[in-house]
């Protein structure tokens, strides 16, 4: 039974190792402390609380295991940290994980943040990723680190599924604001999406960068729009542009095909179907 080792078993990793487990996977998830370990008990897969900035942790876990995992997915977050958590949980994270499991096929899930285009531009793997702030250029230097070492490189776009939707979040709670003409383009792609791309990436033993993203970039007015006359709502207002992102202001359009290439299909292939097909969401989100 191959194994996969799974580096923090958050909204996405979570999620990822449930794809694995049902799959015929040996999954061990790890999580930042013994308290998140805990509280995934219950599930069918091996959990162990394990700090991926720390090498000699990272090591004991591997000497646990005498080294056997097949891949290692690092999807750990940084927990909304500044650039010292970004180099700590991604550079650093990323370095030990790769020493420990020197066998593995070790996939990175960076963001397609690192894309700096402004002008809508349509974006592939091959365009240029140059972020102009601290994280994302660590980011960018994870990136490079994995790819030396053979590894994987999946760029995410924006994530959402159910309890999380920045978007729906802000719509439902009255805080979103049509930023300038509206004009920018969002990328998104949904939790269950990501997990099963992974997968795709593992088992059809795949290298390089892959933008992970579904099919429908949008104009953020469109989206808002759409979700006013869905839900019978204003037109949220419009207002200035936001430069003071964390990740910067952007404005392009992702693909998805090289992902789609290799037979990933999503099951939600744009923001509005899920929003139509996935009641959850919309519920847990007008919760919040």
């Amino acid at each position: 039974m191959p194994r996969v080792v799974i580096a923090g078993c958050g909204f996405v990793g979570l999620a990822t190792a449930r794809v694995f487990q049902t799959a015929g996977w040996d999954v061990l998830g790890l999580t930042h402390s013994a308290e998140s370990a805990a509280a995934l008990k219950g599930e069918a897969f091996s959990v162990a609380p394990c700090d991926i900035s720390d090498a000699e942790a990272v090591r004991a876990i591997a000497s646990g295991l005498a080294g056997n995992a097949d891949a290692v997915i690092h999807c750990a977050s940084s927990g909304r940290g500044g650039a010292d958590a970004y180099r700590a949980v991604y550079l650093e994270g990323a370095r030990n994980l790769l020493d420990a499991f020197a066998g593995a096929r070790l996939i990175f899930t960076s963001s397609t943040s690192v894309y700096s285009q402004t002008d809508g531009a349509a974006v592939t793997e091959d365009s240029p990723a140059e972020p102009p702030r601290e994280t994302g250029q660590i980011l960018r230097g994870t990136e490079e680190l994995v790819l030396a070492r053979g590894g994987i490189v999946a760029r995410l776009a924006g994530i959402y599924g159910p309890g999380r939707s920045v978007l729906l979040r802000k719509f439902f709670s009255g805080e979103a604001v049509i930023e300038g003409d509206g004009g920018r383009f969002v990328n998104q792609v949904h939790r269950d999406d990501i997990a099963s791309a992974l997968r795709v990436l593992i088992e059809e033993g795949a290298t390089g960068i892959f933008n992970v993203s579904d099919d429908a970039p949008m104009p953020q007015r469109e989206i808002y729009a759409w979700l006013a006359e869905r839900f019978a709502r204003v037109l949220p207002p419009s207002g200035p542009i936001d430069p003071n992102r964390k990740r910067g202001w952007t404005s392009k359009r992702v693909s998805n095909a090289k992902l789609r290439a290799l037979g990933w299909v999503p099951q939600f292939p744009s923001f509005f179907e899920a929003v139509e097909r996935q009641p959850e969401l919309v519920k847990l989100a007008s919760e919040n």
